[in-house]
């Protein structure tokens, strides 16, 4: 992916990594289009920040996502990025069905299933542009489990997967797929993290991104400094030494996330 010239849509911005995310990007000279379902949100974006246009999709609803990219090809037929960036976390207890079963539907629904939906309605489209990416959003926890949030590693370690198997099958299209790795970065994703002091700074976790993309334009994965010590782990061989740093339990029993 180039830094500047593109067309992005990224569902899921308006808040967070995908908010600062897009910020950035239109920043470097590319028109960026916000999805997201709070209406308010969509609204205010689009007040402060008239350069970035905004579309109302669910991710997890097929047919919010069908009827927001047709609205998105129609005003922006030159699309070619689709950032899939909407996601949920939360902590489960496996112990008993009623601590989990519900929250890891709705995790698969929104973590997965949207991203393979927001994939189909775009991925012909992308096939017809010169020069396309698709880029997935999994997770440093998608190689190190956290405990307390099982489904969310599961889901993460299906989009790494996903985006590796993607990869191989459109090598001969004009369409590149390239997997953001995130680390814990200070967002409301979960309670407590947007404060935490193991969580890398929103402003410069988006600032590294930036710069990855614009020194590594055909990468594979963008990986930031924080989220190497999740990632290579395995092949570092200190695996078990990761996972026990990770999971370090405070008096409470909650888990610290340290990278």
């Amino acid at each position: 992916m180039q830094i500047t010239g593109n067309t992005i849509f990224i569902p899921g911005a308006t808040s967070g990594i995908g908010l600062a995310l897009a910020l950035a990007l239109e920043e470097k000279g590319n028109t960026v289009v916000i999805g997201g379902r709070r209406t308010e949100l969509l609204a205010s974006i689009r007040s402060e920040h008239p350069g970035i246009d905004t579309v109302g999709i669910d991710t997890t609803d097929a047919a919010s996502i069908d009827t927001a990219a047709a609205h998105v090809l129609a005003t922006h037929p030159d699309l070619n990025v689709l950032i899939a960036m909407a996601g949920i976390m939360r902590a489960e207890d496996w112990h008993t069905p009623t601590g989990f079963l519900a929250s890891a539907e709705a995790i698969v629904t929104t973590n997965l299933l949207g991203p393979i939906r927001l994939i189909g309605a775009f991925v012909e489209h992308l096939q017809t542009r010169p020069d396309a990416t698709i880029m997935t959003v999994s997770s440093g926890l998608a190689f190190i489990p956290l405990t307390v949030t099982p489904s969310y590693n599961a889901t993460k370690a299906a989009i790494h997967m996903l985006s590796e198997s993607l990869r191989l099958q459109l090598a001969d299209t004009t369409v590149r797929v390239t997997e953001l790795v995130p680390p814990a970065v200070r967002t409301e994703l979960m309670p407590g993290q947007h404060e935490s002091e193991f969580a890398m700074p929103l402003d410069d976790f988006v600032a590294e991104v930036v710069q990855l993309i614009e020194t590594q334009p055909d990468a594979r994965e963008l990986l930031v400094q924080n989220v190497k010590f999740l990632r290579h782990g395995e092949a570092r061989g200190d695996y078990d030494q990761v996972v026990a740093t990770l999971n370090r339990l405070d008096p409470h029993g909650d888990a610290e996330q340290v990278a």
